[in-house]
């Protein structure tokens, strides 16, 4: 029994129609794997810095008994520490982890300033505690724009982003440095 041409057009259009959607699911599937790594990232960041969080009013506490006149100093990092606990969205956070950065670094560099402080070995502990969470963020902040950038890629490339687009997979912001981070260190040499 011979076929007919109409039969065949039918076959290969069915054909077409069922290769092409699962093409579109092949595509669909990927975009949820990026997007959930992406996350996966970002959770692993997140943990980080909580643990930074968790370590900063023992800091505060061992610096409160040498550094009396640094107040100020030390009232930045309690509330860039509660600006950073309470701030709810990636962009939030980011922002405020910022902050929290910057307030640490003027903390230990005011602490240069005190010796005995320097040589009490809980406040050596918790700083390198916290400088070891802070290259750890530091190195899951690559990986998670990394992530965040394939996933990105992925959703503005044809044919993806037809699907990206149906679908509302929506671009991803990366995890940007401070404004106060790019500016000049202001390092300067005397002769």
């Amino acid at each position: 029994m011979v076929m007919g041409f109409g039969v065949w057009i039918i076959l290969g259009t069915l054909l077409f129609l069922v290769g092409g959607a699962f093409y579109a699911i092949s595509i669909y599937n990927g975009l949820v794997a990026l997007k959930n790594n992406a996350d996966k990232s970002w959770s692993n960041i997140d943990v980080l810095l909580k643990q930074r969080r968790d370590e900063l009013p023992k800091l505060v506490a061992v610096c409160e008994r040498y550094m009396q006149h640094e107040a100020e100093t030390l009232e930045k990092v309690t509330q860039a520490r509660n600006l950073a606990a309470g701030a709810t969205t990636m962009e939030a956070k980011a922002e405020a982890e910022g902050f929290l950065t910057e307030a640490l670094k003027s903390l230990f560099a005011v602490t240069e300033n005190y010796p005995e402080l320097r040589a009490d070995a809980q406040f050596g502990k918790l700083q390198g505690r916290v400088t070891s969470l802070e290259n750890e963020i530091a190195d899951r902040r690559e990986f998670f724009n990394d992530s965040v950038n394939i996933y990105n890629i992925r959703t503005e490339q044809f044919p993806d982003v037809l699907v990206a687009r149906g679908l509302h997979f929506a671009r991803r912001e990366l995890w940007k440095i401070q404004p106060a981070d790019r500016e000049d260190a202001g390092i300067a040499f005397s002769r």
